[in-house]
Order: C-alpha cells, then structure tokens, then sequence
C-alpha cells in the first residue's frame, strides 16, 4: 500500500478540505508515491517519535498535530521542529497531519471525548458554516434518473439522515450547436429545443471534485451547463466541539472527580461550583475558550474543554462551570481513535499506537 492510499483511507473519516482555514494539514514530510511498510499514529511528532518509528519499522507517521505549522525558512537543527524533519527525511520517513479535520467531523476528537465520559447522543456544539453547497444541472429528462444516481454514488443529496434527496424541475431548455460542435442532440447551425429537467441537489463542499467529476462522466451533453453555489447553511454534522447528555444527573464536583480520573489530568482548573446538578455537558478537545459562549447558549451545565485564560473564566457568568482539564488532556485518546479506524480499515496491515511520552505539560 502506497501513502497515497493510506491518505485515501484517513479522508474517508475526516476529509482534509473541512480543516480550518489557519491550520497546515495533509503530507507534511515524504513523498505519497512511497510503499508503506508501517504505520506509528501519534498525536505530536517529536525526535522521540520518529525514533519510535525508525525502531518499529514504520516509514509512516499519523499524527494529529501538525509539526510544521508555520513557514520553514531553514533546516538547519537549531529547532525541534527543524530537528524532526531532518530526521524524518533522513530516514524515509512520512509524516501526515489531520488536526481540525478530525477536530470537525462527527466522528472524530470530540466525539471520542464524550465517549470516554459517558455523554450521550452527542451533537456538533457549533456547526460549520459555508461547508454545504448547492448544485443545479440541466439534462435531457430521459437520462435524468441515470445522472441522478451517478451523482448520489458521489456524496450528493445527503440531508441528516436522508439520502438520495434532490429537487427537479421540468421545462424546455435551448441551444443551438457550432460549427466544431458534435451535438448528441440537434443539429449544427440550428436552434434546438429540448425537454429538459433542471436537477438540484446539496453536498458537503469537500465531496465537490468527485461530484464535479460524475457530473461529467454522466451526463450525455458535450457541454454541460451547471452551477454551483455556497449555502449559508450550517452543516449541522460538521463542526467544532460536541453537546450531549450524562445517563443520570450528578453532583458537579463528582462530575469534574469523574472527569480527572477518566481523563487522568493532573488537575482541573475550573470556574465557580455551582449549587446545581450537571447531566448537559459540552466538550471541545484542544484550545476551545473561543466556545464558551456557544456552550453557553446551548445550556450546557459545564463545559470541558483546555488553555482557558484568566478573564474568560469570568465568561461563566455563573450559569455553567468551565472546567479547562489540559490540552494534551482533551485529545490523548485521539491516536487511539485513529488505531482502531485504521486497524478495521486495513486489518493486514502494521498499525502501531505509539508509546512516546508528547505531554509537554508536567504537574508537580
């Protein structure tokens, strides 16, 4: 198996194009031509890391941060970051970043979260806007079923838990062909007149080139006349951070109890105790107090999340506990999450959960 396949398989899960627009995600480091002759998932790349990987076989680094942010100027060893990717060059080693890929989809970093907590039937907290578009096409009406089909084998016309969704009109539709045309319909130099349905259809803006692609293959125009627009709807399964439900309601301090162990965090920095129970709970892995007021506003009890500033504590405003639990914290179980993706998808194949140690953050 090529990298380039093993990226296939990874964007099936979480397809890189619905990253956030600040972020460096994709093949950092190797060429996606090369044999894969094992796989290490980590959550950060260290020189640990790729040492792990050199020891274990692995030519191919999954890893949930990206080691290379910012713009490289030089590679000189003076950095760790300029240190891992010497080394990973050297040794032939890949390195493959998903971030806020995985942060956004359903099935990702904070759905793993909730699963460790027990939170139930989990909903995307703040739902991704401008991610849905909105094809339209014209076809003649008796290949209309034919292209309908094509395009929702490609990923258009899901809605919820609906597929297969479109809207169609019929009307006559008009062209006349050049003289380097070769019309499937009429003749050149003549205006021709055709029974036609206009096909409409929504998808996820990342399934736009396999559509695109379909949309072309199947359509019997030489020409095709289509649009395509951004909807300024909020894709209500992609997203950033989740809100679901405890089974019972508890305590809040024998909540956050449950939380450190689970979460085996070294401590909980948290807002004001509230006299209340807590069973609605939102969580966003990673720097999320940009949240607070979506939790908020959603009438979560507390708010899990990491890297909370001393005066957005204050953004509680004593209606739900903050609980900042660490950054490491919110996302270690993300590599496990990604092993047993892998592990179903690819059951032959070398996949390792590495044991480096990436926590930069000590408790005393």
């Amino acid at each position: 198996m090529k990298v380039k396949e093993v990226i296939g398989v990874l964007e099936q899960l979480a397809p890189l194009a619905q990253a956030e627009d600040f972020d460096n995600v994709g093949l950092l480091v190797g060429d996606e031509q090369a044999e894969v002759s094992g796989i290490l998932v980590t959550l950060d790349t260290l020189e640990n890391v790729v040492d792990e990987a050199i020891s274990k076989n692995c030519n191919l680094i999954v890893s949930f941060h990206p080691i290379i942010f910012g713009g490289l100027k030089k590679l000189t060893g003076t950095t760790y970051v300029e240190r891992v990717v010497i080394k990973a060059i050297r040794n032939n080693i890949g390195i493959f970043s998903m971030h806020t890929a995985l942060d956004n989809t359903s099935d990702g970093v904070n759905a793993k979260i909730c699963e460790v907590l027990g939170i139930k039937n989990p909903k995307i907290l703040i739902p991704k806007k401008g991610s849905i578009k909105k094809l339209t096409t014209y076809v003649p009406k008796d290949g209309a079923e034919q292209l309908k089909e094509a395009l929702f084998a490609a990923g258009a016309g899901n809605i919820g838990n609906y597929s297969h969704c479109s809207f169609g009109t019929d009307g006559t539709g008009s062209y006349r062909a050049g003289k380097d045309a070769k019309p499937v319909k009429g003749e050149i130099g003549t205006t021709h007149y055709e029974d036609e349905t206009q096909i409409n259809m929504i998808f996820p803006q990342p399934n736009e080139g396999k559509i695109l692609r379909a949309l072309f293959a199947n359509h019997p125009y030489e020409e095709v006349a289509y649009e395509i627009f951004a909807l300024e709807n909020a894709d209500q399964n992609l997203g950033m951070g989740m809100i679901g439900k405890l089974e019972k309601a508890m305590d809040i301090t024998d909540f956050l109890r449950l939380v450190k162990k689970r979460m085996d965090t070294g401590s909980i920095r948290h807002s004001k105790i509230l006299d209340k129970k807590v069973q609605k709970v939102a969580v966003l892995g990673g720097s999320g107090a940009f949240a607070i007021g979506a939790a908020k506003a959603a009438g979560a009890h507390v708010f899990i999340t990491s890297d909370v500033k001393y005066h957005q504590f204050f953004e509680s405003e004593d209606k739900m506990v903050i609980a900042d639990i660490g950054h490491y914290e919110t996302e270690q179980f993300t590599k496990n999450l990604l092993v047993d993706y892998l592990k179903e998808k690819m059951p032959n194949f070398a996949i390792h959960l590495s044991e480096s140690k990436t926590n930069p953050i000590n408790y005393l």
